[in-house]
């Protein structure tokens, strides 16, 4: 298996999230050895998309020459593409939100029915790839929290998707919280083996993944008695 991460936090390897990426890794590392290549999205010279379909006209080719051309030929190359990055406006950060408007190379003009949408019909078939968020946010809870960017991540890649949404994760980089975290990051390191052996994860795994490692109020407190 070769997976190809998308590191979208600005704070690179010290993102909040990244540690539910690598418990997540280490979990897949533990049915197999899949070949991993991480990119900080933020360090890419990804050049903004100028809508010029172009791309979507002559076969693929963007008209910027900048870092999209080899991240788009690691797309193809890979199996399972993870999009690890913080919840910011209740969507991508901007890094990572440039990177996926400039995949439209991978799609053409021409549009086809898809069951209950019309969608571009892609340059080549990427049906054996598979798509997984790890989004992390700071709010105490998930409601009326994540649901847009699930929304956005499930009309991006329809096929083939898991999503994982962690609230509280700022406490992953407090080592006074290791108490609540290090019991969270084994359930995600059971996820990634569940994944590794049927590209899938259960929803009940799932939503405990998902739920407050703290009552809400104690971490809503502990935020404000931190807040200038």
């Amino acid at each position: 298996m070769k997976i190809l991460v998308f590191n979208g936090s600005p704070k690179k390897d010290k993102s909040d999230t990244m540690h539910i990426t690598r418990a997540f890794l280490a979990g897949i590392k533990e049915k197999i050895s899949p070949e991993v290549k991480v990119i900080n999205v933020i360090d890419s010279h990804i050049e903004y998309c100028r809508g010029c379909f172009t791309c979507k006209l002559n076969g693929g080719t963007c008209v910027y020459d900048d870092d999209m051309k080899m991240i788009l030929l690691e797309i193809i190359a890979s199996d399972l593409l993870i999009f690890n990055f913080p919840l910011y406006c209740y969507g991508m950060p901007a890094p990572l939100k440039a990177l996926v408007d400039r995949t439209l190379p991978l799609s053409s003009m021409r549009m086809k029915w898809d069951g209950n949408r019309y969608i571009h019909v892609g340059q080549a078939d990427f049906s054996h790839l598979h798509y997984l968020m790890i989004c992390g946010c700071g709010f105490p809870n998930s409601r009326n929290n994540f649901e847009p960017m699930v929304a956005q991540f499930k009309l991006l890649f329809p096929q083939n998707y898991t999503i994982i949404t962690v609230p509280e994760s700022p406490m992953f980089n407090a080592p006074e919280a290791t108490g609540v975290t290090q019991p969270r990051l084994e359930l995600v390191q059971k996820a990634g083996k569940q994944y590794a052996e049927r590209w899938g994860i259960d929803d009940e795994l799932l939503r405990e993944i998902g739920s407050p490692m703290i009552p809400e109020e104690t971490y809503a407190a502990i935020v404000n008695s931190n807040a200038c």
